[in-house]
C-alpha cells in the first residue's frame, strides 16, 4: 500500500488547547498563546486513495430529486429554548451547549428531555460525569419521569453507538463531550484528538439517523468552550448558557445557528424545581431600579425579535488619581471611551478629571449601538446631578460628530415602552419619520447629543 509521506514516524507537536500543529516544540503556542501546551505525538501515515472509486459508492443526485420525509422543526416545549433555536430542533442536527460549571446546563437539558419524552419522543440521556443514582435524584427533584426517557452512564463512543442502535432515539443528550472517549484514538479524554473523534462519531449518528444530538461542552476560564476550535465548526448550533451562580437569572444565547438567527435571547430563572422561563423580562431588569437618582436611564434594546427595557447606570465622581478610572460592566469599554470623548468634544462636558463607572443592571450585556444615547445621557445626568424622570426612555446611536443616528424597529420599541407605562421617548429624529406613536406616549426627536441633553434639562 502506498502512503502519502515516506517518513512514517516523524514526530509532530500539537497544542492541547487549540489543536495547532508544529514540527518542533515551542514554549508558547502561536495559535492561542498558551504556554507549555504543546504535546508530542506521532501522526499515522495516511494511505493514498485510489483514483477509481468502487461501484456503488456515493454519487451526485439532482437537488430536485431529494425528498424530505421529516418535519422541518420539532418544538421542545420550552418556549425560551425554542426561541433561541429558531422555533425548535431540526431532525439530524448536532447542537453544542456550553456554560460555566453549575450554571444549569444539565438541568435545562434534563427538563428538555422530559418535555420531548412526554410528547411521545424517545430520548437517550448519556452521562459521563454522574452516576445513574445522581441523575435520578435530580430528576425526582425536577419532577422528571417518563418511560420514553432512557438513561445511559457511559463514556465509550462504541458502547454509546451500540445502545443508540437498540433504543433508536429521536433525540440524544451527551453530557459531556469532554468525558467521552474513542477507543481508536490513543490519547487522554478531553484532549484535542479525542474531542474531535468523539464529536465526529456523534455527528455521524445524528446525520445517518435523523436524531437530534445535544452535546454539553465545558467552558474554559476565558469563557470559550474547551477543546479545539474545530468542535464549534463541526456542530450545527452553538449555544451559551450565561449567568452568575450568585444570581437566579440565566441567559441563553446562540453564537452559531445554521437553521435560525443568532440574535435571539432566552431568559430563565433557577428555582428549586429547575429552570423556569421568564415571561416578563422587564420585571427582572427594572423592578429593583432606584427612583429619583441621577445617572439612571432606561433604554430599549432589541435582542433578536424581542425588545428589552434595560436600566443603564453611570456614576461620575471627581478623581483623586492622575489617570481617572474607567470601569465598565455589560457594554464594550472601547465604546464607552468613544462616547466619553464625544461628550467632552461635542457637548462641552468636563470628564478628563472624573472617575466614570458604567453598569448595565441585571447582568445584561449590550452590544447594540442603540444604547449609545442612553449611555451619554446617564453619564451627563450623574455629572450634573440631574435626575432623568422615571417614565422616560432614551435610545439611539451616537456618531463621532455627536450626531444622533437612527436605529431600526423604532415602532416595536415604542410599543413595548408604552405597554410598560413609559410616557416619553427621546430618539434620533431620523427614526421618528413616519413612525406610529402610541397614544399615551410623546416622542421627542433629536439630532445630536447636545439636543438630547437639552431635552432632559
Amino acid at each position: 500500500m502506498l502512503y502519502n509521506h515516506p517518513m512514517k514516524h516523524r514526530l509532530t507537536y500539537r497544542c492541547a488547547a487549540c489543536g495547532y500543529e508544529t514540527p518542533r516544540w515551542l514554549g508558547k503556542c502561536p495559535g492561542c498563546g498558551e504556554w507549555n501546551s504543546l504535546e508530542e505525538f506521532a501522526p499515522e501515515p495516511i494511505p493514498l486513495k485510489s483514483a477509481k472509486r468502487a461501484a456503488g459508492s456515493s454519487a451526485s443526485v439532482p437537488l430536485s430529486a431529494i425528498t424530505t420525509d421529516t418535519p422541518d422543526r420539532e418544538a421542545i416545549g420550552i418556549a425560551e429554548l425554542d426561541r433561541v433555536l429558531g422555533g425548535g430542533i431540526v431532525p439530524g442536527s448536532l447542537l453544542l451547549l456550553g456554560g460555566d460549571p453549575g450554571v444549569g446546563k444539565s438541568t435545562l437539558l434534563l427538563q428538555a428531555s422530559h418535555r420531548l419524552a412526554c410528547a411521545g419522543k424517545r430520548v437517550l440521556y448519556v452521562s459521563g460525569e454522574e452516576s445513574a443514582r445522581q441523575i435520578k435524584l435530580r430528576a425526582r427533584r425536577l419532577g422528571v419521569d417518563s418511560d420514553n426517557l432512557f438513561l445511559l452512564t457511559e463514556t465509550n463512543t462504541e458502547a454509546i453507538a451500540a445502545q443508540f442502535d437498540i433504543v433508536k432515539p429521536d433525540a440524544m443528550i451527551v453530557d459531556s463531550i469532554q468525558t467521552t472517549v474513542s477507543p481508536d484514538t490513543p490519547s487522554m479524554p478531553g484532549s484535542v484528538p479525542q474531542v474531535r473523534a468523539c464529536a465526529s462519531a456523534m455527528s455521524a449518528l445524528a446525520k445517518s439517523s435523523g436524531c437530534a444530538v445535544f452535546l454539553v461542552g465545558h467552558v474554559t476560564k476565558d469563557g470559550a468552550i474547551a477543546g479545539p476550535r474545530v468542535l464549534e465548526h463541526m456542530v450545527d448550533a452553538v449555544l451559551y448558557f450565561e449567568g452568575e451562580r450568585r444570581h437566579a437569572y440565566r441567559m441563553l444565547r446562540a453564537v452559531k445557528n445554521r437553521f435560525g438567527s443568532v440574535q435571539e435571547l432566552g431568559l430563565f430563572e433557577m428555582t428549586e424545581r429547575g429552570m423556569a422561563e421568564v415571561e416578563n423580562p422587564e420585571a427582572m431588569l427594572l423592578s429593583p431600579r432606584a427612583h429619583g437618582v441621577s445617572g439612571s436611564v432606561v433604554t430599549c434594546a432589541i435582542e433578536g425579535t424581542r425588545p428589552l427595557l434595560v436600566d443603564v447606570q453611570a456614576l461620575v465622581t471627581r478623581s483623586a488619581l492622575a489617570s481617572p478610572r474607567r470601569t465598565v460592566d455589560g457594554v464594550d469599554a472601547g465604546r464607552v471611551a468613544l462616547l466619553l470623548a464625544v461628550l467632552e468634544k461635542r457637548a462641552g462636558l468636563r470628564l478628563y478629571d472624573q472617575d466614570v463607572f458604567v453598569n448595565i443592571a441585571g447582568g445584561m450585556t449590550l452590544s447594540e449601538p442603540a444604547a449609545d444615547l442612553a449611555l451619554t445621557v446617564a453619564v451627563a445626568s450623574s455629572l450634573r446631578n440631574v435626575v432623568v424622570p422615571d417614565q422616560w426612555v432614551v435610545f439611539g446611536e451616537v456618531g463621532l460628530a455627536g450626531e444622533a443616528r437612527g436605529v431600526p424597529l423604532t415602532e416595536r420599541r415604542l410599543a413595548e415602552c408604552a405597554r410598560l407605562g413609559f410616557t416619553r421617548a427621546i430618539a434620533p429624529k431620523t427614526s421618528t419619520r413616519g413612525v406610529k406613536v402610541p397614544d399615551a406616549m410623546r416622542l421627542v426627536g433629536v439630532e445630536s447629543v447636545a439636543e438630547a441633553l437639552a431635552a432632559i434639562g
